[in-house]
């Protein structure tokens, strides 16, 4: 893509239970580039992160997943707790996020100047979440 004069995107997240929000997420991202890179937690990772019981699926699954949707070209798994290291490997032009982390600075934003790269927030859908999803389960299993 680069040989080409092409934009590398990335995004990054758990995606442990793929709902309307990551899809939306992924879409827009790949808008902004040629292709899109999706940077997702390793399990160990996501369990840091979200504690036990997480993930629901699998990182096989997870993966899988993830490289069904027409909008993902590659998927790429960081052990650590942020993807700083990957990213430091892909240098994409563009790094993107979901707006629920508006208002507060992205960690990833200063490694991805070091090569002039940017990171843009992208609209959230509201409401939708892994955590929430999981929450209207139990109490639907009630």
């Amino acid at each position: 893509v680069r040989a080409t004069g092409g934009t590398v995107v990335a995004a990054g997240g758990c995606f442990d239970l793929l709902h309307a929000g990551h899809v939306g997420l992924l879409q827009a991202a790949r808008r902004i580039g040629d292709c899109l890179v999706v940077c997702v937690n390793s399990d160990p990772s996501v369990r840091r992160r979200k504690g036990e019981g997480r993930p629901v699926n699998p990182l096989a699954d997870r993966v899988r997943v993830l490289r069904a949707l027409a909008c993902v070209d590659a998927v790429a798994v960081f052990d650590e707790d942020t993807p700083e290291r990957l990213l430091a490997e892909l240098r994409p032009d563009v790094w993107v996020k979901g707006g629920d982390y508006a208002g507060a600075e992205l960690p990833e934003a200063a490694l991805l100047e070091e090569w002039g790269g940017q990171a843009v927030l992208l609209p959230y859908l509201n409401g939708r979440s892994s955590t929430a999803l999981m929450a209207r389960a139990a109490e639907g299993a009630r």
